[in-house]
């Protein structure tokens, strides 16, 4: 098999993992603005794994389900007993949001630095890629202010 598809499918899933952190970390937090970024965070993911899919018509880019990695599941329990026993689940969220991001970045790192990427999926990931690390610095400075 193509070790690009691999790749990409891992960058699917990573995507599939943030959908429902978000959403995870969205049902955590007690700030109403606070649950909103995080629900159109969500839907931005979602929007990522759409346009990645619709970007490479000729690869086989899973059902279009939103499964999510071993992995994700175990860091979203992780989001729940940290929220469950911290008093500042707003924080702990936040604390979350920036770990995920910065997973997404390395993997994205990692499929591009291998290269031989169709083009339009090498120029989606590189977009995908400004936009998480943005968000990385968004969530820093939302951190901060709390």
């Amino acid at each position: 098999m193509d070790p690009n598809i691999e790749k990409l499918r891992d960058v699917l899933k990573n995507n599939e993992d943030a959908v429902k952190g978000y959403g995870k970390a969205a049902e955590n937090a007690s700030e109403i603005g606070l649950k909103s970024y995080f629900q159109n965070k969500s839907k931005e993911r979602l929007n990522f794994i759409t346009s990645l899919r619709g970007a490479l018509p000729h690869m086989d880019m899973g059902t279009g389900e939103i499964d999510g990695s071993t992995t994700g599941a175990v860091h979203r329990t992780w989001m729940d007993v940290k929220a469950f026993f911290s008093s500042g689940n707003d924080e702990a969220m936040l604390e979350e949001a920036i770990k995920g991001d910065r997973a997404a970045v390395s993997d994205y790192e990692k499929i591009l630095g291998d290269g031989n990427l169709p083009p339009a999926a090498e120029e989606m990931i590189r977009q995908q890629m400004k936009w998480i690390k943005n968000d990385i610095t968004e969530i820093k400075t939302m951190e901060d202010v709390r």
